[in-house]
């Protein structure tokens, strides 16, 4: 059952790896596949290692519908989310070291390039600390996300959300994209070039025209 959807958490989870967001087994991918069933990634196995069977699906409530591997030890602060936040379908959580070493020294992420507002909708929220395996990570998530589709955890890691898997993942790469230019930028000088309100929206709204079979992006919202 969902096998397609299964082989595309697992694809997910090697892209992790790929772009170096998580060592060995860490983190978690998971997909809501139905209005009340959720895929999610077994706990410490490593995901280019994965076959579809491994992969969980469950309801809402925990109660495991297929598979029989143990499910990822994060699953009650997941189905915390997708249970308070209907309008998402996946939910990605790494370690990725550039976003939580910021997380270890700022309040918040001001947005600092088109890319992280982009897929992130502009700046992150740090979150208070919550440990691994508690609904606490899905609580600080809900309530920090504020509009956008990430936040980073203190002490921990990150969290992404998305209307798809591939939503998730950009989160991912790009918020680690510009905290990693953020802490090249910060070396070099204290004065680090942050984006204004009206850029990051400018950016949010040229998003929606990236990609193929859409629409080019309308002159009236290119700044010259």
């Amino acid at each position: 059952m969902y096998d397609k959807e299964k082989k595309e958490v697992i694809n997910a989870g090697i892209k992790l790896d790929r772009y170096g967001l998580i060592a060995l087994s860490g983190g978690n991918v998971s997909l809501k596949v139905d209005e009340d069933r959720v895929l999610v990634t077994p706990s410490g196995m490593i995901y280019e290692e994965l076959e579809i069977d491994d992969i969980i699906l469950m309801d809402l409530s925990g109660e495991v519908i297929e598979g029989t591997r143990k499910a990822s030890v994060d699953t009650k602060a997941l189905l915390y989310i997708y249970n308070n936040m209907p309008e998402i379908n996946a939910v990605i959580h790494t370690h990725q070291p550039y976003a939580t070493a910021l997380g270890l020294v700022e309040e918040e992420f001001k947005c600092n390039l088109t890319t992280l507002a982009n897929a992130t909708k502009g700046s992150v929220s740090v979150c208070p600390f919550s440990s691994a395996a508690s609904e606490q990570m899905g609580i600080e998530a809900v309530e920090n996300l504020n509009g956008k589709l990430a936040v980073i955890l203190k002490n921990h890691g990150v969290i992404t959300v998305g209307n798809s898997l591939k939503q998730a993942l950009y989160s991912c790469v790009y918020l680690e994209e510009a905290a990693k230019t953020y802490c090249i930028a910060k070396a070099m000088s204290d004065n680090v070039a942050m984006m204004t309100e009206e850029q990051i929206e400018q950016a949010v709204k040229i998003f929606d025209y990236y990609g193929q079979g859409k629409e080019n992006v309308p002159d009236e919202l290119v700044m010259g």
